[in-house]
């Protein structure tokens, strides 16, 4: 059995979940609506506040999508709840980014600002120059959303300039002068 798979998904108070028969599981809460097509196979039951997913079999493709189904609608829950949030940095000299209305404004050494519109259900925030906070109720967007920001200018390793995540550490090379 799955450990993440056997695991039930509660569902908290202000959160509707709706299960149609072609498995479209549909979560509202107060941060949005989010919908995801669950293989077929996979078998959902909502009993109250708890929804649990079960597998027909243990074939391989069973085991592998049952903890897979679950994850992504305990995902959904936690997104239309809390939301999630990917922080990113700006190292290097004159480098900065900011918020202009709803889009964002990045200046990182190209002859012209880089300008990001966010897609729907995304927002940016720049609480210093230095720091970009993509936000969102899909975990899925919002990481690519800001993998999208970080593509601009991803980090050097000789300098370590660029846009990186809050916790990502930069492997550092030497430069020709440690040659010799």
């Amino acid at each position: 059995m799955s450990r993440i798979g056997r695991l039930p998904v509660a569902i908290p108070a202000g959160v509707t979940v709706k299960v149609d028969e072609k498995n479209l599981v549909t979560v509202r809460g107060p941060k949005g609506e989010l919908n995801q097509q669950i293989h077929p196979d996979m078998k959902i039951s909502i009993e109250g506040n708890v929804l649990t997913v079960s597998r027909p079999s243990d074939e391989k493709l069973h085991k592998s999508l049952h903890g897979l189904s679950r994850t992504l609608i305990n995902n959904m829950v936690i997104g239309v709840t809390e939301g999630f949030s990917k922080t990113l940095e700006i190292v290097g000299v004159g480098y900065r980014a900011q918020v202009q209305g709803k889009n964002l404004v990045i200046n990182i050494g190209y002859s012209h600002p880089v300008e990001m519109v966010p897609e729907d259900g995304i927002t940016f925030e720049c609480p210093n120059p230095n720091t970009i906070v993509v936000k969102g109720a899909s975990k899925q967007r919002v990481g690519e959303i800001a993998a999208n920001v970080r593509s601009v200018r991803e980090p050097e390793p000789y300098h370590g300039k660029g846009i990186k995540y809050q916790n990502e550490v930069i492997r550092r090379k030497e430069g020709k002068t440690g040659k010799k």
